[in-house]
């Protein structure tokens, strides 16, 4: 089972990368007022969602302990993020509050991953 979470934190992972990854690649462009979201951060977003439920599912089928509120916490963040990226997906020009707002709830998923024990 270790080896199956393991596996499972690993494309975690990958699914933050492609959302950050997507949101520092276009901050020159939110300067200048043109970025937009990539399919990347779409994919990565949703990566995410379906990793991190499968997660809190398999360490609570291990018996491992599972802060339900972090992990609410960190889904209602989610959505927020993945909602953003999902209605704005197909707009060329994406307002840079929009996009600011998605990279800094990305930042604090991350910190309350991290930080929240």
């Amino acid at each position: 089972m270790d080896v199956l979470i393991n596996l499972i934190v690993g494309l975690h992972i990958i699914g933050i990368a492609a959302l950050l990854g997507g949101f520092l690649t276009q901050m020159k462009a939110m300067g200048r007022g043109e970025a937009r979201f990539v399919p990347g951060m779409l994919h990565g977003a949703l990566t995410m969602l379906v990793t991190g439920a499968l997660l809190v599912g398999l360490n609570q089928a291990d018996d491992q302990p599972v802060n339900n509120i972090k992990i609410g916490v960190k889904l209602a963040v989610l959505v927020v993020v993945l909602g953003l990226v999902y209605v704005k997906r197909d707009e060329e020009k994406v307002p840079a509050a929009a996009f600011g707002t998605v990279g800094a709830l990305t930042a604090a998923n991350i910190f309350i991953a991290v930080l929240w024990t």
